[in-house]
Order: structure tokens, then sequence, then C-alpha cells
């Protein structure tokens, strides 16, 4: 937690009264991977309880409605507030990093902007990975908290809905997050795209280092089969990862056994010299061999024998890459989407605004004698709600001010039956 003096408004100034909640008044400041790096991120990180800590002392100066992004990639304030200093102040009481370090590397919004940035945020458009949407589930679970403690107002929430229906939108209807980015994850749908189509295709495993286990963990979470055989020279750390993970283990001196009838072999070695040789793979029933190795670890002229195909991360990246391409294409298809929600959101935060006048509207309609109207007293209600209905319209169309009252009136009072 950061320093305050004694003279710190954040510690002296307590218990201010609301204020009137106008776009005007709400801010966005946050900093995030486009500025700084991991090392300042890290600074600005905030945990459950100092959330719930920072949500109470947000109250006590008058700000009630409020949450916080806080991701490795980001951490962003979204609130009203009198000022976004305040804001900053108060986010920054919990972290590591001070205010002066945050103003200096933040970015900061307000009113219709910051609405636009967040819609920007949850459709993956300002993610560090373009079409990255795990965003979202850190969205609903800071909105969730904050609406548990009651932080959560009218706009805000409705804010967070629309940007939840926007991401799907955008994922129904662009090729944004189409594709992988990754090579790790590029590496499994190639697998479930070119695996023999048969049950359970055998899949061998070579090395268990950090890349072999991260990769035999997402075989397992992705593709239809268990019928993995871990291969490893150094034999314990390999027996009990494949005892924890209910699949294989096998001697390195019998790779060339399990081979015989495998359809795929990974090679996730870290040798100088190639594990997997043309000779071991010569007379099997392998028709991929896939090196994830640096160097490469698999011979070259394994691409040569007939019925196999050899990938490395090099054909990875360059799937990657022109995945990256795609979802590029897709943006201002995307961008759209985006508008057209932005400007859903400010007919509702429009109608919203104007809600005290139709109720004014409604009650001073009521007050009037069914003898100065042109129509029966028993279709009188009815015909209220036709005019609120009518003001309702316009109010959405034109957001109009004071005129629209004596326009109501106007329409109440001439109206035939």
């Amino acid at each position: 937690m950061s320093d305050q003096s004694s003279s710190d408004p954040i510690t002296t100034e307590s218990n201010r009264e609301e204020y009137p909640k106008t776009i005007d008044q709400f801010f966005q400041a946050g900093i995030s991977y486009k500025k700084t790096d991991a090392e300042i991120r890290s600074l600005f990180a905030i945990d459950q309880d100092q959330y719930g800590q920072l949500i109470t002392l947000c109250r006590a100066h008058g700000i009630n409605e409020v949450f916080v992004l806080s991701t490795c990639n980001r951490t962003e304030i979204y609130g009203f507030a009198p000022d976004v200093q305040l804001l900053i102040e108060l986010l920054c009481h919990f972290t590591k990093g001070n205010a002066e370090t945050f103003r200096q590397n933040a970015f900061i919004l307000q009113g219709w902007q910051a609405v636009r940035h967040l819609c920007d945020v949850s459709s993956g458009l300002d993610s560090q990975i373009l079409g990255d949407y795990e965003i979202n589930g850190q969205i609903k679970q800071a909105s969730k908290f904050s609406k548990e403690q009651g932080s959560l107002g009218p706009f805000t929430e409705r804010l967070i809905n629309t940007t939840l229906q926007l991401s799907k939108s955008i994922k129904n209807n662009t090729e944004l997050s189409s594709g992988t980015v990754s090579v790790a994850f590029a590496s499994i749908q190639y697998l479930k795209h070119h695996l023999p189509s048969k049950p359970s295709p055998k899949i061998v495993l070579v090395g268990l280092g950090k890349i072999g286990r991260s990769t035999c963990k997402n075989v397992l979470a992705h593709l239809d089969t268990r019928n993995i055989v871990v291969v490893n020279r150094t034999e314990e750390p390999a027996r009990i990862f494949a005892k924890e993970q209910n699949i294989r283990f096998s001697p390195f001196q019998q790779l060339g056994e399990e081979l015989m009838d495998a359809d795929a072999v990974i090679v996730a070695t870290n040798a100088q010299q190639p594990t997997v040789s043309n000779a071991l793979i010569l007379g099997t029933s392998v028709s991929l061999v896939m090196d994830l190795s640096i160097p490469f670890n698999a011979e070259p002229s394994i691409a040569q024998l007939p019925g196999v195909t050899l990938i490395n991360v090099d054909h990875l990246s360059k799937e990657r890459d022109a995945t990256l391409n795609r979802r590029k294409a897709e943006v201002p298809k995307a961008k759209r989407i985006v508008a057209e929600f932005v400007e859903e959101f400010k007919e509702w935060y429009n109608m919203r605004q104007q809600l005290g006048v139709i109720k004014a509207v409604r009650h001073t309609l009521r007050q009037i004698p069914t003898d100065q109207v042109p129509l029966m007293e028993s279709d009188q209600e009815e015909h209220i709600q036709k005019v609120i209905n009518n003001l309702a319209v316009k109010i959405r169309r034109n957001n109009p001010k004071g005129c629209c009252y004596l326009e109501a009136l106007n329409d109440y009072l001439t109206a035939s039956s």
C-alpha cells in the first residue's frame, strides 16, 4: 500500500454526499500493456481484499458506483466521481505503486469515450492479442464483486451487460476471434484437424520439459484421446507425470517399439542433435511428426517419407501470422458493431435521464379533470398511456428538453376520442 500523508484528502475526507450522476462525471483511468511493462503493471494489481476496501473508501467519498478491472495486462478503474484524480488517489491508496507513477503511465477517458473503451476491451479490439475475449470472464468477476458490495449502480450494470452482449455479437458475426494466435494452441488445433479419424489415435510424446508437459495437458483437455505414451530420457519424473495424468509411460529405449503402431509423434526434447530420426519413423504407422523443439529435434528428411507430414514451430508460427492477418481484416466490421451498441446504450441513457420528466407528465395528466378532455372517463388511463408512449418516442429520437412537457399536455388535451 502506498504511503499517504496526514494532509492527503484520502485520509481526511469522508462521508461526502453523493452527487448527481451525469455522463460527464463517468471516468475511466487505467494502465495497460500499451504503455507499461509487466513490472510496472504489477505495482498496481488489486486483489479481492483490496477491492473490497477500495469500495468502502469510495463510498466514504460519495462514489457509490465503481468497479475495477485488474489483470496481468491492465488495471483500470471505472466510476462516477467529481473528478478523475480522486478515483486515481483512491485506487493507488491500496497498491504498491503510487498515484504519481500511475498518472505518468495512465490513459484517462471521460463520458462516452470511457464507455467506448470498455466496449473495445470486451470486444477483443483492445486485447494484447487481437480478438482475445478472455477479458470477459474478468469483467464478469469484477462487476459481480462490485454488485455484491453494493457499488454497481443502474448505469454501470447496464454498461456491463451491454459489453457482454456486444462481445457475443462480435463472436457470432465476425471472424475477429477465429483461428489460433499462439504456437501452443496452434499445435492442438493442427492435431485436431490432422490426426487420423479413428477412435483414440495413439500419440507418442517424446520429451517432458515445460513445453512437453504443457502440450500433453492441452492434448488431454482438447482432443478426444487418452491413448498417449510419454517417453523421456529421465524416467522417474516421466513416470510420476504419467501416473498423475492417467496415461502410459515408456522407457526411452523402447521408443522405436512405441512408434510402430503410433499415429503421431510430438517431439519436445531439448537436445542439440535430432532425437527422432528418419530411421525411427520409417516402416511405422506414424503419419504426423510435430517438432516443437528449438533447435529442431526431428530429422528434416522425415518430411520426405511417403505418407508422413513433418510440422515444426515455424510452420505453426506461419499459421498464427495468417490468423492475425485475417483478424485484422475483421476490425472494421467489429468497430461498426461496437458503434451500434454504443448508440443503443446512449438511447437507454438519454431515456433514463428523462424518466423524471415522464413521471411528472403522467402525474400532471392524471390531475386534469376528465370533463376538460374530449373522451370518456373510462378511456382516460388508456389515453394517458398513449401520450406517454408518444412522449417516450420523441425523447428517444430527439432528446428534447422542457418543450416535451408542454407537447405532451397539448397532445392530451387536444386529442379526439
